[in-house]
C-alpha cells in the first residue's frame, strides 16, 4: 500500500503532508501515557505485516492491519503507523520520505474511520459478535486505503488511471485475509483483554 517517491504530483504530496501532520498532532494529543506500549506493539505489528509486499506499478500489495490499529488506538493510530512507515522508508526503502505524509494519511485515515464506524460494535458484546465487527473493520479499512491510493494516483494524472484500477483489483483477496486476521485478533482480545477494545477518554473525544 506504499506509494513510491516520484509517483505523485507536488500538490498531492504537499496536501498529504499537511493532513498527516494534523492527524499526528491530534493522535499525540489524545495518546495517554498508559497506551504508549500498546501503540508501540501495534506499530511493530504493522511494520512486520507489511514487510512482505508485491509491487503493483507505483504502489504495492501487502497486509497492513490498520483496522486493528484503529479499533484499539483511535486517533493515536496516526503517530503509531507513521513511525512504522518512517522506519520502513529509512531501512528498507519502502515508499519514500517525500510521500511519507501521503502514505500516512492513506493508511491511518481509514484506521481512524473504522474506529468510529466499527469500534462501538466490538465493546461490551460477546466475543463472537466483537470478532464479526473486527472482521468488518479489517476488511473495510484496507478497502478504504485501496480507494484512497487509487484516488491519490488519479489526482496526479490520467497516466495513473490504469494503475489505480489495478491497485483496487489486486487488493480484493488481501481484503479477505486482512478481515480474517483482524477478526481473530479482536476475538482473542475480547476474551482475554477486553479493555483494549474499550474507548478511553482520549480516543472518544
Amino acid at each position: 500500500m506504499h506509494i513510491v517517491d516520484g509517483a505523485l504530483s507536488n500538490p498531492v504530496v504537499i496536501g498529504g503532508a499537511v493532513v498527516a501532520a494534523g492527524g499526528i498532532a491530534q493522535g499525540l494529543r489524545r495518546l495517554e501515557m498508559e497506551r504508549i506500549p500498546t501503540a508501540g506493539v501495534l506499530s511493530a505489528a504493522f511494520f512486520v505485516a507489511s514487510l512482505i509486499h508485491v509491487p503493483i506499478g507505483p504502489s504495492s500489495v501487502h497486509l497492513i492491519l490498520n483496522g486493528l490499529a484503529g479499533l484499539v488506538l483511535g486517533w493515536a493510530a496516526f503517530p503509531a503507523l507513521f513511525v512504522g512507515l518512517l522506519l520502513q522508508a529509512v531501512f528498507f526503502g519502502f515508499g519514500g520520505l517525500t510521500v511519507l505524509g501521503v502514505n500516512t494519511v492513506l493508511i491511518a485515515g481509514p484506521a481512524v474511520a473504522v474506529h468510529y464506524m466499527c469500534g462501538p460494535f466490538t465493546r461490551s458484546v460477546a466475543p463472537g459478535r466483537a470478532a464479526v465487527a473486527g472482521a468488518v473493520a479489517g476488511g473495510l479499512s484496507l478497502a478504504l486505503t485501496g480507494m484512497l491510493v487509487a484516488l491519490a494516483l488519479m489526482l496526479t494524472g490520467e497516466a495513473f488511471f490504469l494503475a489505480a484500477k489495478l491497485v483496487i483489483l489486486a487488493h480484493l483477496p488481501v481484503i479477505a485475509v486482512e478481515a480474517a486476521l483482524t477478526g481473530a485478533a479482536v476475538y482473542l482480545m475480547a476474551q482475554v483483554k477486553p479493555e483494549l477494545l474499550g474507548a478511553w477518554a482520549g480516543a472518544r473525544a
